[in-house]
């Protein structure tokens, strides 16, 4: 059948009443594969169909075409346009901000309420000149007892139950989690000569029930001062200031005499209660006053053991268990609550 300048009308008002029709985009791509296509569109056929004209028609009818072409391109392409300005009014609409609404609160991390406590400690103590030394978790038992006057046989070795290492020499088993900071002040007592100031914090480890105020790990700070002319009177005011710093400047404290094996005379350090201010309650048990650390003179043994002169040099030790401060700090009645991992307890502090 031979083409004629009708068919191209046909088509064109078929082509523009399809392009009218179309939605979105993808209805757009199938219309140009079936009118603009050069492999099977329709007008890229009419265009072929000129060779099947006779010479004397085949002016006419090309000029024809080719108008098509150019008014159907022209369509398709205001088309394309106006569907993508859609679009990108589509997306501007769906993000679009108000900038008269408050911003949105960053979530950011924040310290673990032991190391926020561990860092309070350390700076109240940094401001009268002590540093902080760290030593192993992993110990000897030379270190943890024996240089501090806890031989095998001593019935204070009752005091901390141990995580003992499975290695053997000579039938012992001489290397165990450390049970307490102090191990360190032998280290650093070896390291160097008088004065010692210095902090050592730590985990320590213990092989004991869990409960409200027990946990088999817990942070420890020791504290260890050693110099000529050192005094019981130095360790009070010390940790006068240490107790002031934490608990408020209103705080007192009291020492009352207790037994550690590597201190003579050793105390406990209690605060005068910060919730009923001494009056009585829950948290003191009655008693107005909360301990807080044991502390004590280093006993003249332990200096000598590292080569110290116990009577050129005397010193003071204290330690303190950073969880039951962070406890008393904050009102905590369950020291398990630190290790649970609890989003809910964590985000308070």
């Amino acid at each position: 059948m031979r083409a004629t300048t009708e068919d191209l009308e046909r088509l064109r008002q078929e082509a523009l009443a399809g392009l009218a029709a179309v939605a979105d985009e993808a209805a757009l791509e199938e219309w140009r594969l079936q009118y603009l296509s050069r492999s099977r569109g329709r007008i890229e056929a009419a265009v072929g169909a000129i060779r099947s004209l006779p010479p004397a028609e085949r002016r006419g009818y090309g000029q024809a075409v080719n108008a098509l072409k150019r008014e159907v391109t022209a369509a398709y392409e205001a088309k394309r346009d106006a569907l993508a300005r859609r679009r990108l009014e589509e997306a501007v609409t769906r993000g679009r901000v108000d900038v008269t609404l408050p911003g949105r609160r960053k979530r950011v991390g924040r310290l673990h309420p032991t190391t926020q406590t561990l860092r309070a400690i350390i700076a109240a103590f940094a401001e009268l000149g002590f540093t902080v030394a760290e030593g192993p978790e992993v110990e000897w038992d030379s270190y943890n007892f024996t240089k501090l006057r806890i031989p095998p046989d001593h019935p204070a070795r009752d005091m901390w139950d141990t995580f003992w290492i499975d290695l053997a020499r000579d039938g012992e088993r001489p290397m165990l989690l450390r049970t307490h900071t102090s191990p360190n002040q032998i280290r650093v007592m070896e390291r160097q000569q008088p004065p010692v100031r210095v902090l050592v914090p730590g985990r320590c480890y213990r092989f004991e029930a869990t409960d409200a105020t027990h946990e088999w790990m817990l942070t420890q700070v020791e504290v260890l001062a050693v110099d000529e002319g050192i005094t019981l009177a130095d360790l009070k005011g010390t940790l006068d200031h240490f107790a002031k710093r934490l608990f408020g400047p209103e705080r007192r404290i009291m020492m009352h005499h207790s037994y550690f094996p590597f201190v003579e005379p050793g105390v406990e350090l209690a605060v005068d209660c910060f919730l009923c201010n001494g009056a009585g309650c829950r948290t003191c048990k009655g008693s107005g006053w909360i301990e807080i650390m044991g502390a004590g003179m280093v006993h003249p043994e332990v200096l000598a053991g590292v080569g110290y002169d116990p009577e050129r040099y005397t010193g003071f030790a204290a330690g303190m268990g950073v969880e039951r401060i962070a406890m008393l700090r904050h009102g905590i009645d369950d020291i398990r609550e630190f290790y649970k991992n609890d989003p809910r307890f964590l985000e308070q502090f």
